[in-house]
């Protein structure tokens, strides 16, 4: 019986891959497939403190490597665990994930921040630069803090919770200070997004209380609640920031990933069908109202829970999140670093993170994915990886569009010509003329179809080299000499509006 039983559950793990399989036969045109990078307690790079310039540069290579042949096209790269930096342009010291001490910059001297967005882009991936706003420090041990930091230099600045030191959101002079550290980024490197995770009045821990009595009673502007003023002061922030990113540079996104629930429905009419914790009243953050109210360009939902979780069921969450969206992208947040791990047994299912997928391209107001963490898919448990490359990442596909920010397409690459050389067809091509906005081009994609192939661009297997970077050639090693072939290159600007195809090249 022992041997049946095995049997029947192998063949039913069989059944649920296929479904979710057959659920997702036309890969999609346009789809975020995003990986949190998390540099806090190296949990995924680097691999351990004090590492060299080249181990630290080779450990990251190795780990995008890895990600582009899975399929993701974006990386949430954490650049500020609390009040530190892993780039050198800031006022803020340089992370002790790095050296292992805080304020020791690599050895030899690198920008790893400029260095991780250079290899993303070589890759097609976007780079997303991921701060938390309010951490300051880790623990109550002052001496792990230089004598600079801020929470030295500024001490009525913050409050303490659980033994660390955090922003205390309240007082303008904080938000003033935590925009410009971020446009500092803006406006010197080449991100492509600004993130955000849900960590802003902190998680309740019995017998912690928020000491900011005092500053609501100094900075209340009229708000008679403390709770409704704390939510306000998050709102406010958030509000400033979008607003400062994008006149700054239009084209970079601004987008949070807020726990799971906004409130539940037993709490309002308005909220989800479930029975969990919740950030609205939990963490003063109401993430629904930001993207009500236009302040982001995305939001990536943390549903870290299975299908089978009673409190609170994946479908029921992404499906609320989906009717929440209005109109700005909403992408999931899987938990992928539950898979194998954890005492809920649906997450031992090959099949889980597979249904999610699938589940959500069926949601039209859902356009994409983002894995925690980027170890979680590179030790590739259960096969998650493995299942990406073959089945729902085996195409490449191309960010959304954000036409809100910019819906302008760029014109078509000119004079497309192919030719034999020994490594196979070369491709080489001309600039576009100035698109109508003035943007010159930003990258290119290029398309192979069979000599009798309708030219169709949303069929994603013809792509065949997607670049984030103005190339003007390309070797495709891959053509077979026996097949005729015919190729077409389109432009794509800055926030990936992609344009008509180029003139058809032979061979």
């Amino acid at each position: 019986m022992k041997f049946i039983f095995i049997y029947v559950i192998s063949i039913l793990n069989l059944l649920n891959n296929y479904t979710a399989f057959a659920q997702d036969s036309i890969m999609p045109k346009r789809e975020f497939r995003g990986v949190w990078l998390a540099t806090v307690a190296n949990i995924d790079w680097p691999s351990r403190q004090g590492l060299s310039t080249q181990e630290q540069k080779n450990e990251l290579i190795k780990i995008l490597n890895s990600h582009k042949k899975q399929g993701i096209n974006a990386i949430m790269f954490q650049v500020r665990p609390g009040a530190d930096a892993f780039y050198p342009n800031c006022n803020e010291p340089w992370s002790q994930f790095l050296s292992g001490k805080q304020g020791v910059c690599p050895a030899p001297f690198y920008d790893p921040l400029a260095f991780a967005i250079e290899e993303c882009h070589k890759r097609a991936i976007e780079f997303h630069a991921w701060f938390n706003p309010y951490r300051a420090t880790f623990d109550s041990n002052s001496a792990k803090t230089i004598a600079n930091h801020v929470t030295k230099q500024k001490p009525e600045w913050f409050f303490t919770y659980e033994g660390k030191k955090l922003f205390n959101p309240g007082l303008p002079d904080v938000r003033a200070y935590i925009i410009k550290i971020i446009l500092n980024v803006v406006d010197f490197y080449d991100v492509d997004g600004i993130h955000f995770d849900d960590y802003f009045y902190p998680y309740a821990i019995k017998g912690q209380f928020i000491n900011d009595t005092e500053t609501y009673i100094l900075n209340n502007h009229g708000i008679n609640n403390i709770k409704d003023w704390r939510r306000n002061n998050v709102d406010t922030l958030i509000h400033a920031l979008n607003d400062s990113i994008h006149t700054h540079k239009s084209f970079v996104k601004f987008g949070i990933s807020p726990f799971g629930i906004w409130k539940n429905k037993a709490q309002d009419i308005e909220g989800s069908d479930t029975r969990g914790g919740d950030s609205y009243y939990e963490i003063y953050a109401d993430s629904r109202k930001w993207i009500k109210n236009g302040w982001v360009d995305y939001l990536n939902p943390q549903l870290y829970w299975s299908f089978s979780t009673k409190a609170a069921p994946f479908a029921n969450l992404a499906d609320w999140w989906g009717n929440n969206a209005y109109g700005r992208n909403m992408y999931i947040g899987h938990g992928a670093y539950r898979i194998n791990a954890t005492k809920d047994l649906s997450w031992r299912n090959p099949a889980q993170l597979s249904k999610q997928i699938a589940y959500i391209r069926e949601n039209e107001n859902i356009s994409g994915s983002v894995f925690f963490s980027s170890k979680s898919l590179t030790k590739n448990p259960l096969g998650v990886a493995d299942t990406l490359i073959k089945n729902y990442y085996r195409f490449a596909a191309l960010p959304p569009t954000m036409p809100w920010l910019d819906s302008i397409k760029p014109n078509a690459p000119q004079n497309l010509v192919a030719s034999n050389v020994t490594l196979g067809t070369q491709l080489n091509w001309q600039l576009p003329t100035l698109a109508k906005d003035n943007e010159i081009a930003y990258g290119f994609v290029v398309y192979r179809f069979a000599e009798d192939e309708e030219i169709d661009l949303e069929y994603t297997e013809n792509i065949k080299a997607i670049f984030y970077t103005p190339t003007l050639n390309w070797l495709d090693v891959s053509a077979n000499l026996k097949i005729k072939y015919k190729y077409v290159v389109t432009t794509l600007d800055r926030l990936k509006n992609e344009s008509l195809p180029s003139n058809i090249a032979y061979f």
